[in-house]
């Protein structure tokens, strides 16, 4: 195909120019009242929506004000074209056909859904419908572009998963490759029902245990780990979803069991030893020659071969150590959240997740798992629901707290719009990963484990433990325990005394006397 230009200067003077709205030269999208709109401009202003200043109507407005520059209707800039969709109307972005996002999404859907009659497979039914109703269409329509020819391509999986090429199993979703596809697609294929719900780190650890067992040589090692990773650290994956939660940090450890299992097996090897054949002398070298990390890790499968006798069961594992992180002094979390509460320039979500370590001592994978719901607001009063009674939210945390909740990251993708997850995650209908939060607020200064510690022992010196306790969903156990170890008593404390607000933050010089 020719190109409509002969010279590089003809392409200049015909498809570039100064945009009337950014002052940069760039391609033109078109002319409008005010000028020339680059193709950037152009996108942002026919996506901006809301009640024309001119006209009073709630449309898209992408025009100028002559005179206070304000966004208003094309009807009230004088605009020559429309940017109506031919289908249903809706004033916004246009595409092939003069198509809206939606429309071209669902277009674009149903094509790649189609089971060979022309029709959506009626099992992938709901998944269909949860696309198309998204908030943003446009981030699904950039999902289906992503990594255009390449395997992982989430319109060729979606076209092959029509066909029945790829069986709608979870089994299935666990041979594809590349995972992290296969893992975001499986995920919103559970979300919109289309797939039964299961926890997303056991399928996790049932997609990465195949590649890992391909990786070993030995046919022997192959068939031990298979046994111990089938038989002991499934099952309590399993029991541990069934208990409670499983957090990446437990998928985490699941792995390295794994991993220094195998490790173990092949440094027996070059000892010229096996586990049948294992003594305590192994036993004691491996573990001087290793850290403490790698012992917790080799613990479990060591207990495990020693109770299926397919090691000497008379070995002795040897104990292991208790370590803790100091916790913060008390000027440094009052300065952290005296920081928190002023400093615009860290993001709102992570001033949130920080003050609520500092002040209420909760772990991440407790805040990740916080709803909206948690937040009780009555127009004076706001408190933060994590154990009973709700603990109070001084009034400079409840400003900071009810602003983002108005305005949370992550709301625009197709299983986020309705989320109530207080920290809405990127992955269909997930929260936030507590380890990923955790890396992001030590960039911000603020290390979880040593500001937790800080708060739960400042809230033990002025409240009661089994009032910190039932508030902050602590055991009771736990809080005596750290109370003993401040030095602390609470004798001197009334047991009903539950209204406190949690010691937190005030201006320096400002607190009551």
């Amino acid at each position: 195909m020719s190109r409509p230009y002969a010279t590089d200067e003809q392409y200049e003077r015909w498809f570039m120019a100064e945009c009337c709205r950014c002052g940069q030269r760039r391609h033109k999208a078109g002319t409008w009242p005010d000028g020339y709109v680059c193709r950037t401009c152009s996108d942002r202003a026919v996506r901006t929506r809301g009640t024309c200043p001119g006209c009073a109507q709630d449309r898209a407005l992408p025009g100028r004000h002559p005179v206070d520059n304000s966004a208003i209707c094309t009807t009230c800039a004088g605009f020559s074209q429309t940017f109506d969709c031919s289908r249903c109307g809706f004033e916004g972005k246009l595409l092939g056909g003069r198509l809206c996002e939606r429309c071209t999404l669902t277009d674009r859907l149903t094509a790649l859904l189609d089971d060979g009659t022309g029709r959506v497979r009626p099992t992938l039914t709901p998944f269909f419908d949860l696309l198309v109703a998204m908030a943003e269409p446009r981030s699904g329509l950039a999902w289906l572009a992503m990594r255009r020819n390449h395997p992982g391509n989430a319109s060729q999986m979606l076209r092959r998963l029509a066909r029945g090429h790829i069986p709608l199993t979870h089994d299935a979703f666990h041979e594809l490759q590349p995972w992290r596809a296969a893992a975001h697609l499986e995920e919103l294929l559970m979300t919109s029902g289309a797939l039964p719900a299961v926890n997303k780190y056991i399928c996790s650890y049932q997609r990465w245990l195949p590649g890992h067992l391909a990786g070993i040589a030995d046919p022997e090692h192959v068939k031990t780990i298979r046994l111990f990773a089938t038989w002991h650290v499934l099952p309590r994956l399993r029991e541990r979803a069934n208990r409670s939660r499983i957090t990446p940090s437990v998928r985490r450890f699941a792995a390295e069991q794994i991993k220094h299992a195998t490790a173990f097996l092949q440094w027996l090897s070059t000892r010229n030893s096996s586990l049948a054949s294992c003594g305590q002398l192994d036993i004691d070298a491996w573990f001087a020659e290793n850290t403490e990390h790698r012992r917790t890790c080799l613990r479990p499968f060591l207990n495990w071969a020693m109770q299926s006798r397919r090691c000497p069961r008379a070995l002795s594992i040897p104990a292991q150590r208790a370590s803790r992180r100091p916790a913060l002094s008390e000027d440094e979390r009052l300065d952290a959240l005296g920081r928190l509460l002023t400093d615009p320039d860290p993001p709102m979500r992570l001033r949130v997740a920080a003050v609520i370590v500092l002040l209420y001592a909760q772990p991440l994978t407790r805040i990740v798992q916080l709803t909206v719901d948690d937040v009780l607001h009555d127009g004076e009063t706001t408190l933060l629901r994590l154990g009973e009674p709700a603990s109070p939210v001084p009034t400079p945390v409840a400003a900071l707290l009810l602003t983002y909740i108005a305005d949370r990251d992550n709301m625009n993708t197709a299983t986020n719009q309705a989320s109530r997850w207080l920290f809405p995650g990127r992955r269909a209908g997930q929260p936030a990963r507590p380890d990923h939060l955790s890396a992001l607020l030590r960039e911000i200064g603020i290390p979880v484990a040593a500001a937790r510690g800080a708060a739960i022992r400042q809230q033990l010196l002025e409240l009661p433990a089994p009032v910190v306790a039932d508030a902050l969903g602590y055991h009771d156990k736990t809080t005596s325990r750290l109370l003993r170890e401040t030095g602390g008593t609470w004798s001197r404390y009334a047991a009903g005394d539950r209204t406190r607000s949690p010691a937190g933050w005030s201006p320096r010089g400002t607190g009551e006397s």
